[in-house]
Formats: structure tokens, C-alpha cells, sequence
């Protein structure tokens, strides 16, 4: 348990950055400028609150595959608001996100990349679920975006006859392509630009630099195995019905 001196000013250390990104967006004159401030603030509350739930049962798989499983409702929950409606989009993207999550750690866990126990089970799934949410927005907006652009190309297509599927086919590749970027950027640059917090924390938990490493390398994989199921499935099922199309969509 940290002392208090060092939560007292890691406190102060957050307050400070959380005023910083206020006074930025304030002078931008950015909508919902507090919504950064309002994130961090129940960022840390959340991690404050796991961290003590976390400390009992990291061992124990029940409340491990319990506190993946929260994890899934939340990050599934939050990209479907991001998408529209929350009732509309959940299906997709709890599907999207499901297949994004499972089969990378399915193959990780098969293949003995990574030992399979409960702690290591929470420590990737986590990072898997959270990059699957991100990728999952990511690919639905650009796919919605690419659609609204390109409208009357779409339209051209849907009067030849086309399926709507076929009238969007580009949009939705264009939409999984913006949305594995971030992912890949993360993954090239990798130890030349940033140190991935996972890598870091091995270090200061006292692995050696090599099997840090070798975690890292097969964390990156899955994030890029997640990012692209996620994302296809995503854009491929949502562009159909996305913009003025969704009615002929779903006839």
C-alpha cells in the first residue's frame, strides 16, 4: 500500500494535469470542455475502487472471468452510445467485440505464448477488451463518415441495382482501415517512440527487460488481431444500413 505523503501528492499530480486540460480546451473554446476533466475524475475513482476489489481475488478465476465480463458489458456498452443508439448498436458491437477478444486469446493461451492463469488472464484481457472498444468506435464513425461523404456514390450504386453491401463495400474497407491505424502506429513504434505500459510495469514488478519484452511482443500481436477482427466486423455489418441507405439496407 502506497503511504500517504505519496498519495497526497499523487492526488495533487492529477489535479494539476486535470486543470491543465481544462484551461487548454477552455481557450479553444472546445463543447463539453469539461468532459476530460469529468473522465479523469471517474477514471479515478474506478481504478481506486478495482485496485482494492483486485487485491483479494487476482488468483481466483471466478471473480477474474467476473471482472473480464463487467469489463466486456461496459466496453461494449460505451461503443454502441459512441455509434448512436444504445439498444440499435449493442448487438453489433458486443459481437464485433466478442470475436476481437476471444479468438486472440484463445490462440495466445493455445499456443502457450502466455502462461494461462488468472493474473495473466486479467492483466491481457483487460488491455485486449479496452483496445476492441476503441477499434470498435474508431471503425463505426469513419464507416458512418465515409457513407454521409460519398452519399451520392452510394446512391449512383443502389440505382444499378447494386446490394446495398456492394454500394458501401468501399466505405467499410476504408472504415476498417482508419480504424487498425492507431493500433499499428502503437505496434511500429514500439520502442523507438513509446514504451507500452505493460512492458514498463513488467519492469518495475521486477521481470527482467527480455521477458518484458517477450510479453509485449505478444500483447502488440493481439492488439492488432483484435483491431482487425473488430473493426471488419464493424464496418462490413454496419456500412450496409449506415446513412440514407438503412431503409434499403434492411429491405
Amino acid at each position: 500500500m502506497p503511504d500517504t505523503e505519496t498519495v497526497v501528492r499523487t492526488l495533487l499530480g492529477v489535479l494539476l494535469l486535470t486543470v491543465l486540460t481544462t484551461a487548454v480546451l477552455g481557450a479553444a473554446r472546445v463543447p463539453h470542455r469539461f468532459a476530460s476533466a469529468l473522465a479523469i475524475l471517474r477514471g479515478t475513482v474506478q481504478l481506486a475502487l478495482l485496485g482494492v476489489v483486485l487485491s483479494g481475488v487476482i488468483t481466483d478465476v471466478r471473480w477474474v472471468a467476473l471482472a473480464l465480463a463487467v469489463m466486456f458489458t461496459v466496453a461494449a456498452a460505451t461503443s454502441a452510445r459512441r455509434l448512436g443508439d444504445l439498444r440499435t448498436h449493442l448487438p453489433l458491437t458486443a459481437l464485433a467485440m466478442g470475436g476481437g477478444v476471444l479468438v486472440p486469446l484463445a490462440v495466445v493461451f493455445t499456443a502457450g505464448a502466455i502462461e494461462p492463469t488468472a493474473r495473466y488472464a486479467l492483466a491481457i484481457g483487460g488491455i485486449v477488451i479496452g483496445n476492441a472498444m476503441t477499434t470498435s468506435t474508431l471503425a463505426g464513425r469513419r464507416v458512418v463518415q465515409a457513407v454521409a461523404d460519398r452519399w451520392d456514390e452510394v446512391e449512383g450504386w443502389l440505382a444499378l441495382g447494386a446490394t446495398p453491401r456492394r454500394a458501401t463495400i468501399d466505405m467499410a474497407r476504408h472504415g476498417l482501415r482508419e480504424a487498425i491505424i492507431p493500433t499499428t502506429d502503437q505496434t511500429r513504434t514500439t520502442g523507438l517512440v513509446t514504451l507500452p505500459g505493460a512492458f514498463v510495469g513488467a519492469i518495475f514488478g521486477g521481470v527482467s527487460p527480455l521477458e518484458a519484452g517477450r510479453f509485449q511482443i505478444v500483447v502488440l500481436a493481439a492488439l492488432m488481431a483484435t483491431a482487425a477482427i473488430t473493426s471488419a466486423v464493424v464496418a462490413f455489418r454496419l456500412a450496409p444500413r449506415t446513412g440514407k441507405g438503412s431503409s434499403r439496407a434492411a429491405a
